[in-house]
């Protein structure tokens, strides 16, 4: 799914408008139709409400939405904002139009100073005061009034976005000055800002209401931000043919493990054999020579001449991908080794966890990385390296420039897992939940990732369906093993069963 810039909706909205001949009046009416169905699946007509509408188009569309609620038995008060008394939008001024037609509507309409009726706990607030029109932070009575909301502790629905928050980057927003959702329905997408885990607080619960926008003007405008799903990563799997052997898939090398993290080692080989590569070799310490033949029986083992620790990592035959860092440690001869692995190795490599760690105490080793190969960070390994973010906003715009300086893909793990290309375009994972938040399952994701280059997908492709399966994985244990209960070990055993699950 195409995730699109603020401008860009606009531009959507504008020719669905002009080209199509859909008014802008049927697109509010479809919002609203599309809020109160959610509305009325969540809520029963007992629950007071109260409407919040602003004097531009996201007010025009909370306004019908009260209307419809009225209409289905619901007791809602409106509060609209005309400062002055003639500061609404031309959508706006008809929504009220229409609205009150009903007769006897129950509306505080703030034209200089008003008193808002006392909100409480028990309300269901629709907040419509400001979509992504907005252009400046809130301040002022606006700013009051979003404080009043989240101050109530009524259950919040936004209508597009959260009033007071931005839909692309929000670095200039204050937090405590935005209304807090706790569930936001996005007009047609969902909006950049969703996918940023500084706005979690602020957005909710989100889901997309679909209003017939046109679909030739979604094909044909551009963008560089996309939601992966299940047919995107369908269409980039391969079906294996009939005849095919082991040769077929690729020769991967996981260089993993050391003296006390042996563990590190099995859950990347397990999820680097379940997401189908053709021959797997694991090089590590020769201590964990008996723990990778037992957990492990299909991969081979490469030992290293020392018996704790890696201090060789030259490979000692041709492999199709390499993966590193899982559980490796960061002594003094493993960190050399890795140097001499980056400065050598002229392919695409995955590069994690210690991997990462040593690359932070030697930042220089950055721009010896073969252009292609994965870096796969969570937060702290990214700041460890590229120097401490204040926001995920702003980390994700830091791995931007970095992707594109060096050419290497990003895969900046979280809920959402953005990988980040060279050419700089993100793609936002839509799989995976919390149960994945557990140690080990980050081995698991670079066993995939090196398991598909392996097999000749290209870096690009190998990263994006890597993080969907790895995700899909993670759902599908937790379907038996739940959010608390779920490990690195039934995330891997789920590999397998998620490929197949996205191949049907």
């Amino acid at each position: 799914m195409k995730i699109f810039t603020t401008e860009n909706i606009r531009k959507i909205d504008r020719y669905t408008i002009d080209d199509e001949g859909v008014s802008s009046q049927e697109l509010i009416h479809r919002v609203a139709e599309g809020v109160v169905g959610e509305i009325i699946s969540r809520w029963s007509p007992s629950k007071p409400t109260m409407v919040f509408a602003g004097a531009g188009n996201n007010g025009a569309d909370a306004l019908i939405v009260a209307k419809l609620l009225i209409e289905a038995g619901f007791n809602t008060h409106v509060v609209l904002i005309n400062v002055k008394g003639d500061s609404l939008s031309r959508d706006c001024r008809l929504a009220r139009e229409e609205l009150m037609s009903l007769g006897n509507v129950s509306m505080t309409e703030i034209v200089h100073t008003a008193h808002i009726p006392p909100l409480t706990a028990d309300h269901l607030v629709v907040d419509g005061l400001f979509g992504t029109g907005l252009h400046n932070p809130l301040e002022g009575g606006y700013m009051a009034m979003a404080r009043y909301i989240n101050e109530s502790g009524a259950t919040v629905l936004s209508i597009d976005v959260p009033s007071g928050m931005f839909g692309d980057w929000n670095t200039r927003v204050l937090a405590r000055n935005v209304v807090h959702a706790d569930y936001t329905v996005a007009v047609q997408f969902p909006r950049l800002a969703f996918f940023l885990s500084d706005n979690a607080d602020l957005v909710g619960k989100w889901k997309v209401v679909d209003i017939g926008l046109s679909r030739r003007a979604i094909e044909e405008t551009p963008t560089k931000y996309f939601y992966i799903e299940k047919d995107d990563v369908k269409r980039v799997l391969k079906v294996r043919p009939d005849f095919c052997s082991k040769a077929d898939f690729g020769h991967a090398l996981l260089i993993s493990g050391c003296y006390g993290m042996m563990g590190a080692a099995v859950l990347a080989a397990r999820g680097a054999l379940r997401a189908g590569v053709g021959k797997l070799s694991v090089h590590s310490a020769r201590c964990g020579f008996n723990v990778l033949q037992t957990a492990v029986p299909e991969a081979l083992f490469s030992p290293d001449r020392n018996d704790i620790v890696i201090s060789d990592m030259t490979p000692r035959f041709s492999y199709t991908a390499i993966g590193v860092g899982p559980g490796i440690g960061t002594n003094d001869a493993t960190k050399g080794a890795l140097e001499t692995l980056i400065k050598t190795i002229k392919r695409p490599m995955v590069l994690d966890a210690d991997a990462l760690n040593i690359i932070a105490r030697n930042p220089s080793l950055i721009d010896h990385i073969t252009p292609g190969s994965i870096l796969t960070p969570h937060a702290g390994e990214f700041d460890r390296i590229f120097g401490s973010q204040a926001s995920a906003e702003v980390r994700l715009l830091k791995a931007l420039e970095v992707a594109h300086k060096y050419k290497l893909i990003i895969v900046l793990k979280g809920h959402y897992s953005a990988t980040v290309r060279p050419d700089g375009k993100v793609f936002f994972n839509s799989t995976g939940s919390a149960a994945m938040a557990t140690g080990g399952s980050g081995d698991v994701l670079t066993g995939i990732i090196t398991s598909l280059l392996a097999q000749g997908y290209k870096s690009e492709a190998a990263a994006t369906a890597g993080v969907y399966i790895h995700g899909l994985a993670g759902d599908i244990a937790a379907r038996s093993e739940g959010d608390y209960g779920t490990t690195a070990a039934d995330i891997a055993a789920s590999v397998g069963k998620a490929i197949k699950e996205i191949m049907a």
